[in-house]
């Protein structure tokens, strides 16, 4: 037996994710509830510049209640495929566009209680070619070296999940 969703009920609803009750039938036959934030999927990406720069933005968060330093990221609109996301995203938040675009992998968030898919792009040939950012978007544009990037990630300067995770799946693809 395994795990069978019997039903969902919508209790809440947001622009990105809404709420659902589930009840789940469990592999020992019990049935209980459990609420789900069933959020639309995003992207992240890695833009590395000619320089072998890596390009982050910082922002507030406010699950964390502060500013974090992350790579650039959003919400795949509907109808929007992840490859046009992600260069829109870079386009946004950084003002680059990218001639290189590669998917390196895909990660689930938070698949405790979240169904958010995060897949991940590697963004190089960067030039020139600004967005207006969204209009609730307060970011600062920072670069570092690849040496850098060891030092941020240890010393608990870079601490966003997606970001790590983005960083780890680009050092298994290069």
């Amino acid at each position: 037996m395994k795990h069978v969703i019997r039903s969902r009920k919508t209790t809440f609803q947001a622009f990105a994710f809404k709420i659902e009750e589930l009840n789940v039938s469990l592999p020992d036959g019990r049935i209980r509830n459990y609420d789900l934030v069933n959020h639309k999927d995003s992207v992240t990406i890695i833009p590395i510049d000619e320089n072998e720069d890596f390009w982050f933005v910082e922002q507030f968060r406010m699950g964390s209640e502060c500013a974090l330093l992350e790579f650039p990221a959003g919400v795949i609109d509907e109808n929007e495929s992840p490859e046009s996301c992600a260069a829109r995203e870079v386009r946004e938040e950084i003002g680059m566009a990218a001639d290189q675009l590669q998917l390196i992998g895909s990660v689930y968030l938070a698949p405790g209680y979240s169904s958010e898919l995060n897949h991940i792009f590697l963004a190089k040939d960067l030039k020139a070619n600004p967005l207006e950012h969204d209009d609730d978007e307060f970011l600062t544009v920072r670069k570092f070296s690849k040496e850098a990037l060891t030092g941020l990630s240890l010393d608990g300067g870079l601490i966003d999940s997606k970001s790590l995770a983005a960083l780890y799946l680009y050092q298994l693809n290069s």
